[in-house]
């Protein structure tokens, strides 16, 4: 077919190729299919290059050129033995057709760029011609190609000071997006360019910014922001100390006179910018939060070379900018404004302090991004210290802990959490606030508790003098009982510790009492303070102080504390001894910090998490032997028809288990695998009872027996593929489960071939006996029984002969025996992903033709005996399979990673589709049920991982 097709295209070629006429458009469809095909032969390949070189001298017509040279690009990309011939025939193209027909010169210019960046070698042939034909073209007439090559000037190797006269001159050219387009290229190329260079570049770029501020057209005044505010920075920094702040202060004012563009766009750009300005003068800064001019302003006579007359109307353009800024109507430029106020708020306190009172009623906005941003904002500021909250504030900031959104709220508590309250009037305001928001929004008790406990440390005189006038709250009631289940009672007790923990002087008159009502609260509280001390710590802790009088002072706290870490605090010298050594450090806040001399061994921490997970691991066995003592119990239940609550149960065993499945040493856990999927099989054995039961009192539905037998064979398949290292008992109790659903297919004769599960049987069978003799197994009940009249089944070749009712009375004969756990079992699984793959960003494929998916794989516990397939399903219908010879791809290995592209031939006639692909390996213990599959797997398959969607569209990504 590929020579039948090759030979046609030549001759088609070689009448019509020296015309004015448009080629075959069909033809060259066929050469593109041959092309991108990866079983297309070299000689064919050899044809089809030759064919298009000879195309692109003969053939005068554009649009069969253009087909062409984009022929021949692909050809390069997919051939890549053949990318420099390719590229010596698109340059002689283009020398001929560059003084002739500008868009084709441009199109083979753009196929020389594409080929050279896949190919490196070409590089410094491409640089010989690439700055001549940009200079020759862009100043050619025709107003794409010149927006292209100002699109795409970085992709040609020219010289960065002749690029920047370049777009410098297009600035002025008098169509916008070009205008646009080289303010763009400006902006680009500002890291090629020598900051410490004085020859006026940098200036010139600037300037010229300055003056498209002005420009008629939204989009070349966006990008003019961009260029004044990265080419400013630029300028700041080449200038001598004594003016950088002069040209910061000129940046900073240029920026604010476009605050109140009429494009939404300008404005956002414009406040973005702003915050990127670190160094600006506080008279400048103070202006621009109020609207009238200050006298201190009027002082100055010009900044950064401008004249009196311009300095005087950018500070009339600067004034109030921010308030402007906040009070706009697009919440974009709201966000814009506040982000940027929180940046330069680190510049000046007394900045920081008039913007505060903006921001307050900001945080009334109507929308959550940017309450949410103004809560960042105050974060950050406070984070510097320079957030100074006052009483006015207070009822406007504490409003937004009771806000339904639950990020507001949380933001809210992290500002708290970092802020130097001045006042015990403003502790208690923010204490009672945290308070009410907990009885509103229970589900944030662990944030609430945790901001009550770092307030309360940090400002412990306060924390005490609040729990001295609520400790009524925490006194038994008059029956003498004491409220243990109230969430306010556990702040309450979280800030008592939190100010006995502080030291101050005040902290010492939190009665005592209150210590021994925290240790009912044990475990709530050491969830909380979890990152302070551990649990045992705190237990001692609480028990000591309880116990110990008012004068137990701030020292004897620290030293108590240590002894249950493990370190011993030598009072005197502020150093703890038997670990790492710590000092006391005064930091920029007058607050004392712990500086690790990290002395630690690398090697004990390693021995010290060996050892935490082999008690994991302890915890992890006792649990799973205590819930396979109680599941061997469910079965009586079972046949009693308890079904709903049996499940409950196992729900329940299920849930407990998977707890332990979040812990990270335990995700690869063998044996925690396979004691959840024995209690998966078990949920199954529970819901197909009742349709197989011979007791049941409605008629057998047929449907329903199916899907659950299906169901039942997966789960049993599973278990005996997916895990290695079982014991023969283990195996002996697997294979008597899968006796067990045999004898239910075959008790119900219409549900399955006789044959095949007469076969299986057999094998299942003939395993038990070798397994009882070779280890001493005592047969169960219901194999006893089956031997007892075994002799009336009949031969395997005549399965008409045996009686389903003999079988429906076999059901009653079984039980569940013991499952014990012993030895390490190892989970076989795979994980499989699809790089850059999505919905949005679909896999570009062409109907009828094969399409290359890229996977990335891996492997655990899995040896190259292993047969794997890739199971790749459109629908039912269309699934094609994939083998993965492991032998590619290293050794045996615990743990093997690799890329895989898999082709898929069948691509169906349809726009778009989505394919579920998985990993999945052949039982080859099934013998008797071997598959007719062509090409596929011979045997049934047991899938190693969850299933994964590929999306793929005719039309590819965005």
């Amino acid at each position: 077919m590929e020579q039948y097709v090759l030979t046609k295209w030549e001759l088609e070629n070689f009448s019509a190729s020296d015309t004015d006429e448009p080629y075959n458009i069909q033809t060259l469809a066929v050469a593109r299919s041959l092309i991108r095909s990866p079983s297309t032969s070299e000689q064919a390949i050899s044809v089809i290059f030759k064919t298009l070189a000879h195309l692109l001298q003969l053939n005068n017509n554009n649009l069969t050129i253009h087909h062409v040279i984009k022929l021949l690009s692909d050809l390069a990309f997919h051939r890549t033995h053949l990318a420099h011939p390719i590229f010596d025939v698109i340059r002689s193209y283009l020398l001929l057709c560059k003084d002739e027909c500008t868009k084709l010169a441009t199109y083979s210019l753009a196929a020389l760029v594409s080929v050279a960046c896949h190919d490196h070698t070409l590089c410094s042939a491409m640089d010989e011609i690439s700055e001549g034909l940009f200079l020759l073209l862009c100043f050619r007439p025709c107003v794409s190609v010149r927006l292209w090559l100002l699109l795409n000037a970085e992709r040609f190797h020219i010289r960065p000071y002749l690029l920047v006269t370049v777009l410098l001159g297009f600035t002025k050219d008098p169509y916008p997006y070009l205008r646009k387009a080289s303010l763009d290229g400006l902006s680009s190329l500002r890291k090629a360019i020598d900051v410490e260079d004085r020859g006026g570049v940098i200036e010139g770029c600037y300037f010229r910014a300055v003056e498209l501020l002005e420009d008629s057209e939204d989009c070349v005044r966006s990008a003019a922001v961009g260029v004044v505010s990265e080419y400013g920075l630029m300028l700041i920094a080449s200038n001598q100390e004594t003016i950088k702040t002069d040209w910061s202060n000129a940046v900073f004012f240029q920026l604010c006179s476009v605050v109140r563009d009429m494009n939404v766009e300008v404005r956002m750009k414009a406040f973005d910018a702003l915050g990127n300005v670190a160094m600006v003068s506080e008279d400048f800064l103070l202006q621009t939060l109020s609207k009238k001019v200050l006298g201190i302003i009027k002082e100055n006579k010009a900044i950064g070379q401008c004249s009196e007359k311009e300095f005087e109307l950018l500070v009339l353009n600067a004034a109030g900018a921010f308030m402007h800024g906040l009070e706009d109507e697009f919440y974009g430029v709201r966000r814009s404004a506040c982000r940027s106020l929180g940046y330069l708020a680190v510049l000046s306190a007394k900045f920081a302090s008039e913007a505060l009172n903006l921001l307050m009623d900001v945080l009334n906005d109507d929308t959550r991004v940017v309450r949410l941003q103004t809560l960042e904002v105050m974060h950050h500021m406070a984070s510097y210290g320079h957030l100074k909250l006052q009483e006015t504030h207070m009822h406007m900031f504490l409003g937004t802990l009771v806000d339904n959104c639950i990020s507001i709220r949380s933001a809210t508590r992290k500002v708290l959490q970092v802020s130097k309250l001045s006042s015990s009037k403003l502790f208690e305001s923010s204490a009672n606030a945290l308070l009410e928001s907990l009885e509103i929004y229970p589900q944030d008790e662990a944030h609430v508790l945790s901001v009550l406990f770092n307030i309360g440390k940090h400002h412990g005189s306060f924390a005490a003098c609040f729990i001295n006038k609520h400790v009524h709250e925490l006194e038994p009631s008059w029956d003498g009982k004491v409220t243990f289940d109230s969430a306010r009672f556990a702040a309450l007790l979280i800030l008592a510790i939190s100010a006995s923990i502080s030291g101050e002087p005040l902290a010492c008159n939190i009665p005592p009492k209150l210590f021994s009502y925290a240790v009912a609260f044990l475990g709530r509280l050491s969830h909380v303070l979890g990152d302070f001390m551990d649990q045992n710590a705190l237990l001692s802790y609480l028990v000591h102080c309880s116990a110990s009088p008012p004068e137990f002072n701030l020292r004897e706290k620290e030293l108590f504390l240590s002894l249950f870490s493990g370190d011993i605090r030598n009072p005197d010298s502020g150093q703890i001894s038997g670990g790492p050594k710590y000092h006391l450090k005064e930091n920029s806040n007058c607050a004392t910090e712990f500086e690790s001399d990290k002395l630690c061994d690398h090697i004990q921490t390693e021995n010290s998490l060996v050892e935490d997970h082999l008690l994991v691991n302890e915890e992890v066995s006792s649990s799973l032997k205590l819930i396979l003592g109680q599941v061997k119990n469910v079965w009586p239940l079972i046949q009693s028809g308890y079904t709903v609550e049996v499940l409950r149960s196992l729900r329940v065993f299920k849930e407990e288990l998977a707890t332990w499945t979040t812990n990270n040493a335990l995700q690869t856990d063998g044996n925690l695998a396979f004691t959840l999927c024995y209690i998966s099989l078990l949920k199954l054995f529970a819901k197909a009872w009742v349709h197989f039961s011979p007791s049941r009192k409605f008629p057998f539905h047929k449907i329903g027996g199916l899907n659950m037998l299906a169901k039942l064979d997966r789960k049993l398949r599973e278990l005996r593929c997916r895990f290695i290292g079982l014991s023969e008992e283990q195996e002996y109790h697997i294979l008597e489960l899968s006796l067990f659903t045999y004898i239910m297919r075959l008790s119900e004769p219409e549900l399955c071939c006789q044959f095949s599960t007469l076969k299986k049987f057999s094998a299942t069978l003939l395993r038990l006996e070798l397994l009882s003799e070779k280890k001493s197994i005592q047969p169960s009940k219901l194999v006893i029984e089956f031997k007892k009249f075994s002799t009336g089944i009949g031969s395997l070749s005549n399965a008409s002969s045996f009686d389903p009712l003999k079988f429906k009375n076999l059901l009653e004969f079984f039980s569940l025996g013991q499952l014990t756990m012993s030895g390490d079992i190892k989970q076989l699984k795979a994980e499989l992903g699809v790089p850059n793959n999505g919905s949005e960003n679909p896999i570009p494929f062409i109907s009828g033709l094969p399409v290359g998916l890229k996977f990335e794989v891996a492997l655990y516990n899995i040896s190259v005996n292993n047969r794997l397939w890739l199971s790749m399903a459109v629908n039912e219908k269309l699934t094609q399979y994939v083998f993965l010879d492991l032998s590619q791809f290293g050794r045996d290995a615990k743990i093997r990673k690799f890329t895989y592209t898999a082709p898929f031939y069948r691509t169906p006639k349809a726009v778009s589709f989505t394919m579920r692909v998985c990993v999945g390996m052949e039982c080859l213990f099934e013998d008797a049920n071997v598959l007719k599959r062509s090409g596929g797997p011979t045997h049934e398959l047991t899938y190693l991982c969850k299933e994964k969607e590929v999306h793929l569209s005719k039309h590819g990504g965005k």
